[in-house]
């Protein structure tokens, strides 16, 4: 399988997790984002939203990374990332959405670049867009967590979850932008266990190859 990805795109991170955690080797393509390479034609003919990650299964090329996880975990069921029962995959889901879906587009690179250039807002006042809805979002991700987390070593249950691979990426953005992350100690926790873990810790942006 091949992987276009960006060492600091937080979808990107998260399908490197997931393809790590089913044990699937993969080619890294990183897409420099510098040179504008995710809007021009040679990408755009692979993932026409002009978004990472996108992984080529060698039959076909998916975008979006939820879809792309749950792809794996169809495909390569070991280990499952959403629980056996109904209601369990209902909450992952919901848990791994409220991340992927309401707080990250808003701090997502062309948000971000729209609010410096079109809306002429400063390195400062973006932080703080960013803070906000990562604070807000996080809020109710901790109640969750408080009632879903078994161990306090993962989102929901007792074993990593789809909602998992989406929190770690969030939670390196939140403290990109110096999020106070006091108020939500259970995230916080799940975090540094995630971390120790070496599917997590070899899909961290700053060991990737373009890194800089």
């Amino acid at each position: 399988m091949k992987l276009y990805t960006f060492f600091r795109s937080s979808a990107a991170f998260r399908a490197r997790i997931a393809l790590n955690l089913k044990g699937i080797a993969f080619e890294s393509l990183p897409v420099q984002f510098a040179k504008h390479e995710q809007h021009g034609a040679q990408y755009l003919a692979k993932n026409p939203q002009g978004l990472i990650p996108a992984l080529d299964t060698g039959d076909a090329v998916l975008a979006q990374s939820l879809a792309i996880i749950e792809y794996l975990d169809e495909t390569f069921p070991t280990p499952p990332l959403l629980p056996g029962d109904a209601l369990g995959r209902a909450r992952v889901r919901s848990l791994a959405l409220s991340i992927a879906c309401d707080i990250h587009p808003l701090n997502n690179l062309r948000v971000l670049n729209y609010l410096r250039k079109q809306l002429a807002q400063d390195d400062a006042q973006v932080n703080e867009w960013c803070r906000h809805w990562i604070a807000l979002g996080f809020k109710a991700i901790e109640t969750s967590a408080q009632q879903y987390s078994t161990s306090g070593k993962f989102l929901y249950g007792d074993a990593v979850s789809m909602a998992d691979v989406c929190l770690l990426p969030q939670l390196f953005n939140a403290r990109r932008v110096a999020t106070d992350l006091t108020p939500f100690p259970t995230l916080a926790a799940i975090g540094q266990h995630l971390e120790s873990l070496p599917a997590f810790a070899n899909a961290r942006p700053e060991v990737q190859p373009d890194a800089v």
